[in-house]
């Protein structure tokens, strides 16, 4: 009766909110408990637990009352068992997911591990605050999340080498760590290293120049093997050749190897066949810049944590003009509440606005559906009439795709007037055009960067 009630509720909800909304926040919740003065919901996190009771109860407790549910208390308690980062189960592992023949129900399988918040205990050169709990799930990173729970579930079992790649500042390096440190906190007698390639290189260096000892015993002796920013190791032969006897002698003997990259493995130039192949062996998987709902969340739980509540205008004034990376986002946020402190304010959007108006104003303020689908097609190089014609060639189909769905993304324009502006007639043409461009997003290292490109000129 429970879930019953709770899917109806759902569903009610799901037509009123954006969709990164609803799988950020809704998706994973349940209803555990109800009686005539409380109705109990289970949500993933603390920070879902304070986004419900300050943002959505009010919706909750409407959309109950329709379903004939009025009780007195709605609570929200955080669910251990650690569902939060479930995948649609309809999506498919692709040309840039190489999954070793492994199923995203598989992946969800493994990742039923109990969270808790005890101190950890870390070693390897981690970070330990750096955990599962407080990383921030979204639409742009919850494959990598639930791919990086499963690793710390079992390491060395799937997954090796689990490769995740994407720009600066979206979360690698946290991700990354959190597994050594969930693994460690399980069992503090495992191995665990983490280091940046450049360390290694250095290192390596060492023991050629000075005959240093202990070099490959110290990174072949281990359980769990973590390196960022893999790309620095490219064009470095010997470096590579060291790294790969690393690489084979750990995965053989069953140890956890996870890699961090800007780029896919294929991307990376000067990059040998024989390393290439080996990163794309298990999982390779890229995080993408976070989408809107995602930079809010981000500012609100960051905000909350220095104990600051902002007001929904400065936090969607901060997300809206800032969408590089989380580093950038985070840095504003500093940024505003350093200044609003030291002159005992508040941290409000006119005062958000006077410290970052240069990002505002170095963007135009009003972009057009014409620079939008003009510069899609320079980009793709084709004619502006073809873009906008009746042809359904592939060469003009995926341009005039991207150029819908950049049209949605970045001008929040309905589907009847996207399909005029692309000489359409049924908007259901541009509805599914749209969605193929977000699943190809996540999927299609190419596809990203072309949007990214045009994305990029038109601000620039």
């Amino acid at each position: 009766m429970h879930q019953a009630l709770w899917q109806s509720v759902l569903g009610e909800i799901e037509l009123t909110v954006s969709h990164a909304t609803f799988t950020t926040w809704f998706k994973n919740t349940e209803l555990i408990d109800q009686n005539e003065s409380e109705i109990i919901i289970s949500v993933p996190n603390i920070f879902a637990k304070k986004q419900f009771e300050v943002k959505f109860d009010d919706q909750i407790r409407n959309v109950l009352a329709k379903n004939g549910v009025n009780a007195k208390e709605v609570t929200y308690t955080i669910n251990t068992s650690n569902k939060h980062a479930r995948l649609n189960r309809e999506t498919t592992l692709s040309n840039n997911t190489n999954a070793n023949n492994s199923t995203v129900d598989e992946l969800l399988q493994s990742n039923n591990k109990p969270s808790t918040t005890t101190r950890l205990v870390t070693s390897g050169n981690l970070n330990p605050r750096y955990t599962f709990d407080n990383f921030i799930v979204g639409s742009s990173n919850d494959l990598a999340y639930t791919a990086s729970q499963a690793v710390a579930a079992n390491p060395g079992v799937k997954y090796n080498p689990l490769y995740l790649y994407g720009g600066v500042g979206l979360g690698k390096t946290h991700l990354m760590q959190a597994i050594g440190n969930e693994i460690i906190k399980k069992d503090p007698k495992i191995r665990v290293i983490y280091i940046s390639s450049e360390t290694f290189v250095s290192e390596f260096l060492d023991y050629i120049r000075f005959k240093k000892k202990g070099f490959s015993e110290k990174y072949r002796n281990v359980d769990v093997l973590i390196i960022d920013d893999m790309q620095f190791i490219a064009g470095k032969e010997k470096t590579q050749e060291e790294f790969f006897h690393t690489f084979n002698h750990l995965h053989q003997n069953n140890k956890q190897i996870i890699i961090s990259s800007d780029k896919p493995p294929k991307s990376i130039p000067t990059l040998t066949e024989r390393l290439r192949s080996r990163f794309e062996m298990g999982m390779t998987i890229d995080i993408q810049m976070p989408d809107f709902e995602t930079r809010c969340a981000i500012l609100n739980i960051k905000a909350s944590l220095s104990g600051i509540t902002l007001k929904q205008d400065t936090i969607e004034y901060l997300a809206t003009n800032i969408k590089t990376n989380i580093r950038e986002l985070e840095g504003a946020l500093n940024q505003l509440l350093a200044y609003a402190e030291m002159r005992g304010i508040e941290p409000d959007i006119s005062t958000a606005e006077g410290l970052l108006g240069n990002i505002h104003h170095s963007r135009p303020q009003h972009i057009s559906s014409k620079q939008i689908i003009d510069r899609t097609a320079k980009h793709f190089q084709i004619e502006l009439s073809e873009l906008c014609g009746s042809k359904r060639d592939k060469h003009i189909v995926v341009p005039r795709q991207i150029a819908m769905y950049l049209l949605r993304s970045e001008l929040h324009l309905s589907f009847p007037k996207i399909a005029n502006e692309l000489g359409r007639k049924d908007h259901t043409t541009a509805i599914h055009s749209i969605e193929k461009i977000e699943k190809a997003i996540k999927l299609d290292y190419i596809i990203r960067e072309q949007v990214a490109s045009i994305r990029e000129k038109l601000y620039a």
